[in-house]
């Protein structure tokens, strides 16, 4: 972890309430795709903690959704705003366990970390495919980036005005090799049941101090509780105990 002033060079919504922010600062200090910032915003006392989507040089990519006055305010900041942030936060995605044919699975802003996870993937010449699951078709963001990095997409949605009518536990590809996710809990322990394939679950939660301190973050592990925000956000599908 390291702390440091980022310079926003863009800051536009995908949808109308899913924006893409650009910032500019020293990205040395991440080491792996799943990993999030922690973001200080004027007049909030809470730090605002947020998924790397993409890294390319020294320029950073977030995709978050405005659900409170926190991202509210997030979304209204101008370029050249500099923001006070913990870079390099969490424990990101093994790719190293993925084999030659993993998936992806991602629902709503569980989806940004999936994109630099599926751009390593590929540069490594793995045949990949992502199942990508929205509510409604004015919500879908990035389908088109994930097929232009040269994934298998499919996308659902739970109303079905687009792709599959459904949840993405509906369009699961067979003959994969590992899974890596990110998205609600319901989403991820449905996923878990319908999966016997191994894979990576990245989780999001409500975050106090995002570096370890508070113990507000924590699930339940065959190892004893862990904190989501230090020894996560991503666990193996295998260590974690779902609460009923």
């Amino acid at each position: 972890m390291n702390q440091q002033n980022l310079t926003v060079l863009s800051n536009v919504p995908l949808t109308d309430t899913v924006f893409e922010m650009k910032l500019r600062g020293d990205m040395s200090v991440f080491t792996a795709p799943g990993q999030f910032v922690n973001l200080r915003l004027d007049g909030f006392y809470l730090r605002r903690p947020i998924s790397v989507c993409d890294i390319e040089g020294d320029v950073l990519t977030l995709v978050y959704k405005v659900v409170g006055h926190g991202t509210e305010a997030m979304s209204a900041l101008p370029a050249g705003s500099v923001l006070d942030t913990l870079c390099g936060l969490g424990n990101g995605y093994d790719l190293s366990k993925s084999g030659s044919r993993p998936l992806l699975v991602g629902g709503g802003v569980g989806i940004p970390p999936l994109y630099l996870t599926a751009k390593r993937l590929i540069a490594e010449g793995k045949e990949v495919s992502a199942v990508l699951g929205f509510n409604t078709a004015k919500e879908i963001f990035y389908e088109d980036r994930f097929r232009a990095l040269g994934c298998n997409v499919t996308v659902t949605t739970a109303d079905g005005s687009s792709g599959t009518k459904g949840f993405v536990t509906d369009a699961l590809p067979a003959d994969r090799t590992y899974f890596y996710a990110c998205g609600p809990e319901p989403m991820l322990k449905a996923l878990y049941r319908a999966t016997e394939i191994s894979g990576q679950f990245s989780f999001e939660a409500r975050m106090g101090c995002g570096f370890g301190a508070c113990m507000g973050c924590s699930c339940k592990t065959i190892a004893g509780t862990k904190r989501i925000c230090r020894e996560g956000p991503v666990l193996e599908k295998e260590e974690i105990l779902w609460e009923s």
